[in-house]
Order: C-alpha cells, then sequence, then structure tokens
C-alpha cells in the first residue's frame, strides 16, 4: 500500500510538472527589450500593440545596448527589435556565438550609421574620416557620440584609442540622442564646426542640412561608408516557444519612410507618443500591415488581421 502511494505521488508530481512545464511554454507573456533611440521605441511599441491586440501580453523594458542583450542572454526578456549591423557587432556577437542569442531576418535593410557633418563643414573640406584631424582645431578635437555604452560610442573610441585616421588626441564627447542633436542644431546656427554620429531613418535627416563622411569599412561603422541592416533578435528558444509570435516577427520587415516620417511627426509635435505616429503611418499604409499579418492568428487561433485592423484604425 505504501508503494503505491508512493508511485502515485510521484505520477501526480510528473503530471504537475509536465502540466505547468506546457503552461509556461504556451505563455502569452512577450517581453520587449529596447533602446532610447526614437526609430527603435516606434518599432517595438507597434510591435507591443499588434501583439496585444492579438490576446498576447506584451511589454517593453527601456536598456542600454549591452544591458539588453545581457537581458536576452539570461532569458529576462525575449525580442529586441535594434539589431543594427555591423557595428553592434562587438556587442553581440559573443551573444550569438554563444547560442544564448539568435539573430532572425532583417527588420529594416540600407539603413545608414557612420559619423556625420553639417554641410557647410562637408563643403569646408571634411569629406572623408581621414580630414577630421585635419580640423582638429575647428573642431575642438571633438566628436560627438550618444548615450555611454551605445555600440556607435564604442566605435569611435575604437578610433580614437587606435589612432585611427590620426585621431589619437580627440575626445568622445557622449549624450544623449535629443542632447546631442541639440549641440549639433546650436553649433549650426553659428556655422561651428562639429562631427557627430549620425543615422538614418530619423528626423535629422529632414531637418538639419547634414552629411555623411566616406571612409567607414568593416573595421568601423561597416562597409560601404556605414550602409548598416537592422535585424530581430529574440532569447535562444523562444521562437520555438512561440512559433506564430515567430510568423509576425518573420513578416515584420519595417520600411524606412514609415519610420522617417513617424520621427518627423514626433519631432513636429512634442505631445504626440512614437506608438501614434507609426499607427498614424500605418493608417495610410495599410496594405504594410496587412503583410505583417499574413499566416499569423490571435492567441485563439483565430485570424490576425480584423482585431489587429480594429487595433490600428482605433
Amino acid at each position: 500500500m505504501k508503494k503505491q502511494l508512493t508511485r502515485l505521488v510521484v505520477m501526480v508530481t510528473f503530471l504537475l510538472t509536465m502540466v505547468m512545464g506546457s503552461k509556461s511554454l504556451a505563455s502569452d507573456e512577450i517581453r520587449f527589450v529596447y533602446v532610447p533611440w526614437t526609430c527603435v521605441t516606434v518599432k517595438t511599441e507597434v510591435a507591443e500593440h499588434i501583439l496585444n491586440a492579438l490576446g498576447y501580453n506584451a511589454s517593453t523594458m527601456m536598456l542600454s545596448v549591452p544591458i539588453a542583450y545581457q537581458a536576452l542572454a539570461t532569458d529576462e526578456a525575449d525580442v529586441f527589435l535594434g539589431n543594427w549591423m555591423p557595428t553592434m557587432s562587438g556587442i553581440a556577437g559573443p551573444h550569438f556565438e554563444s547560442g544564448k542569442v539568435v539573430q532572425l531576418d532583417p527588420i529594416m535593410e540600407n539603413a545608414k550609421y557612420t559619423l556625420a557633418v553639417p554641410s557647410y563643414v562637408y563643403e569646408g573640406g571634411l569629406r572623408h574620416f581621414e580630414d577630421i584631424a585635419k580640423f582638429a582645431d575647428k573642431l575642438d578635437h571633438k566628436i560627438y557620440g550618444i548615450e555611454e555604452g551605445n555600440d556607435g560610442n564604442e566605435v569611435i573610441e575604437m578610433m580614437l584609442n587606435e589612432d585611427m585616421f590620426g585621431l589619437g588626441d580627440f575626445d568622445l564627447i557622449p549624450s544623449s540622442e535629443t542632447g546631442m542633436l541639440s549641440q549639433v542644431r546650436s553649433y549650426a546656427r553659428n556655422e561651428q564646426w562639429i562631427v557627430f554620429l549620425g543615422w538614418s531613418p530619423h528626423w535629422m535627416n529632414k531637418v538639419i542640412d547634414m552629411e555623411y563622411l566616406k571612409g567607414s569599412d568593416e573595421t568601423t561603422f561597416g562597409e560601404n561608408d556605414g550602409t548598416a541592416t537592422v535585424y530581430i533578435n529574440t532569447r535562444a528558444g523562444f521562437i520555438q516557444e512561440q512559433p506564430n509570435v515567430g510568423k509576425f516577427l518573420d513578416n515584420y520587415l519595417v520600411p524606412i519612410e514609415m519610420v522617417n516620417e513617424a520621427m518627423t511627426m514626433l519631432h513636429e509635435d512634442n505631445t504626440m507618443e512614437h506608438l501614434d505616429a507609426g499607427l498614424v503611418w500605418l493608417r495610410n499604409n495599410p496594405e504594410v500591415y496587412r503583410g505583417w499579418m499574413e499566416g499569423v492568428t490571435t492567441t485563439d487561433g483565430e485570424p490576425a488581421l480584423p482585431l489587429v485592423e480594429k487595433a490600428i484604425s482605433e
């Protein structure tokens, strides 16, 4: 009798473990991490909104780039939509190699990420990385970046530390995205010289008369003068646990035009939220989100498109 009772306890414990494990695998919780860049925020909040409309419990958490990858690698987050490559190779690469973080398909192609200058500086002769040191005094031996720990800042610091292009006596000035661009616009009003970290898509390309410098290669911001591809990353095992979300992410290719226009709306109206700007663009371009919903269902297995159209139109 005692043996039978023991077997019964073991069997019940095993079944409960299996049920709880299955429930965990089927969890509707989707945890996004993002970095405080306008373009990544728009894409992340739109994805969160869509998945919530489909019945998921999606949430977002803002972190720095290194901490975002640490969160994915330790199963404290599920999805990151801002893997700018090749500049994030130094931070993301070890996590890819360990197998703890997985790089999926691109979310955005033909982006740009490299050093830039106002057009009057470009016309004044500073057109290439090799030209920066020639105008060290006019630039006050400074290059302006964004938040500390950012991958772009790391590339700049590497260039300075290794005296690439004769930049060994330059200093990197870290700041926020907003702070850096305020500095650039302030300098531009007086035609002061400045070199800064620029990227596209971004509203800076519309409101600042600027040019991207030539000279980037695989050792700095990437080949083709800093042309970038942005990828989706997940923690290992996530797609196997959430194949329906995986299908959505597989479809989730965001046009540069969407991000550019959303970012311009946000710049022109500082009361507008990132999600609202993304939804305004999608209402005018429904073919984009309809493509995202191909083969995707709600958590109940129903077609996704009707609920998503309702969520975007409201």
